[in-house]
């Protein structure tokens, strides 16, 4: 009788213990996945992955790049090519999220060059003149001069980061221009080449461009000097230095650069001006001396697209690479491409 009762006893206590056993089995399991920091990132790294495998750049995964010093093609990695324009192109002191744009705008701007085949053997070249900068690893890390590593690492982590993004408007890659500093406020590229075709190319403001050395520069030039340059270009130029007027702005444009300047008996937009006198923007103004003219200039480049100094202030500000992004080209998505 006893040992019936044992075993009834026994019975009811595995009915009640075997429940608990398991609900504190699992309860631990689920802490563990949830507050296991390691676990948690790998999983996040393997989404992150599948999500940036979405991307396709059909035929120019490897792309061919012309070396305009030696005329030679070389077959490259397009993303390890994107590593070797931002390294040229924006300091890698720069925000993390300001590289980041950087690599979206540089990966975009070569799929729109190499659609617009300008060069007939080669997808791309590294002339920034004609497509846009790109310098070897060996090279940029003579520059450098210490933290190579790291500091390369850093530009390949922002492209990496992002691979696969590009630049759209309406479904199709834009023509992502860019420039160092736009002075507070880019410009609509009608201003710079005419013609308009770019609705997401606006003039838009930007602050803190300021604290930059590509902000402002100075070019004085004597009066001699001033007029030959002047005549290489117009050779029926004159002008009398004893008319206060002899050179006036007629008018800004939407991102206040010199729109129209007349200059003795010729008048010029402000890019003719930047380009007779070697100045870093169209955005100027003009100091008549004794002997000697002064162009007091704002920003550096043609100032149209996205502004590198701009997109390192914003990142400072908290946005990331998509804000700013979107600050500089309107309308625009950010997306894989396709």
């Amino acid at each position: 009788m006893k040992k019936i009762v044992i075993y009834i006893i026994c019975i009811i206590m595995l009915f009640f213990l075997i429940p608990i056993i398991c609900t504190i089995r699992f309860n631990n399991t689920e802490e563990t996945i949830s507050d296991n920091y390691e676990n948690k990132t790998i999983l996040e790294k393997i989404v992150d992955n599948k999500d940036t495998e979405k991307y396709n750049y059909g035929k120019y995964k490897t792309i061919k790049l012309l070396h305009t010093d030696t005329g030679k093609v070389e077959k490259v990695n397009f993303d390890e090519y994107v590593c070797h324009v931002v390294s040229a192109e924006m300091p890698v002191s720069f925000e993390k999220e300001a590289l980041k744009a950087q690599a979206v705008v540089a990966r975009t701007y070569t799929l729109y060059k190499i659609k617009s085949k300008k060069h007939k053997n080669a997808d791309i070249c590294d002339d920034f003149g004609c497509c846009q900068a790109w310098i070897s690893k060996k090279d940029r890390y003579k520059y450098w001069k210490s933290g190579q590593d790291k500091k390369w690492n850093k530009i390949k982590e922002a492209v990496y980061d992002t691979k696969g993004k590009i630049i759209t408007y309406k479904g199709k890659v834009i023509n992502a221009f860019f420039h160092s500093n736009s002075g507070g406020a880019t410009e609509r590229p009608f201003y710079v080449w005419g013609g308009e075709g770019y609705p997401y190319l606006q003039s838009v403001q930007t602050a803190g461009e300021d604290n930059y050395d590509e902000y402002s520069s100075e070019v004085t030039i004597s009066k001699t000097n001033f007029v030959k340059k002047m005549k290489s270009k117009y050779k029926k130029f004159n002008i009398n230095w004893k008319d206060k007027n002899c050179i006036k702005i007629n008018s800004y444009t939407e991102g206040e650069r010199v729109k129209s300047i007349k200059i003795g008996n010729k008048t010029l937009t402000g890019v003719e001006v930047r380009q007779i006198f070697s100045l870093k923007s169209a955005r100027f103004s003009v100091q008549i001396g004794k002997n000697n003219i002064k162009f007091k200039v704002i920003g550096y480049g043609h100032g149209v697209g996205m502004s590198q100094t701009g997109s390192n202030t914003l990142a400072k500000s908290g946005k990331n690479y998509i804000d700013i992004i979107k600050h500089y080209y309107k309308g625009v998505k950010v997306e894989n491409a396709n």
